[in-house]
């Protein structure tokens, strides 16, 4: 019987590129119809390899899941930026490719992503996640996330609510 390897570890350069691919795929498929066509298609044209590698070496920590040697989901987390919440840490984001959806990765990336805050030191932390994203909504609340804040993001013409959900 075959062991399948999955590990939740730093990113580095090299895994620019499938995070690349990975950013494209799943914001793609997450995003379509709730942001219109052509703001989402710039912001994950934005993303590229290049922006990536520079990612890995930047202020934000970027994590991925890895199965068996592929980038399956990223995260990026570090410091709160919503100054007027007490708390401290925040997961940026996280997806994964819709391939290895609903078999528990998001819930370990998440896990490790929670838990690396807490050891820097961050006491709470909060996730944003678009109101009409059903799937997100779904997650962060079975996550035991509390919706406690509300802000709107412009994507071009339009302006979507967002929700902040927090944990301690």
């Amino acid at each position: 019987m075959k062991t399948l390897s999955i590990d939740v570890r730093r990113a580095e350069p090299l895994d620019a590129r499938a995070i690349s691919e990975t950013h494209r795929v799943s914001w793609l498929q997450a995003y379509a119809g709730l942001i219109p066509h052509k703001p989402l298609n710039q912001m994950v044209d934005r993303r590229d390899e290049t922006w990536w590698r520079k990612a890995t070496r930047g202020p934000a920590t970027l994590l991925v899941v890895d199965v068996a040697g592929t980038v399956a989901g990223y995260a990026t987390l570090g410091l709160n930026r919503a100054r007027a919440l007490p708390q401290e840490g925040e997961i940026y984001e996280i997806y994964l490719r819709p391939e290895y959806q609903g078999i528990g990765l998001g819930r370990l990336l998440f896990g490790e992503a929670r838990r690396l805050l807490k050891s820097l030191g961050c006491n709470g932390m909060i996730v944003w996640c678009l109101e009409d994203s059903e799937h997100a909504y779904r997650f962060f609340r079975s996550s035991g996330g509390s919706d406690i804040a509300e802000g709107m993001e412009s994507f071009g013409d339009k302006e979507l609510k967002k929700i902040g959900f927090v944990w301690s």
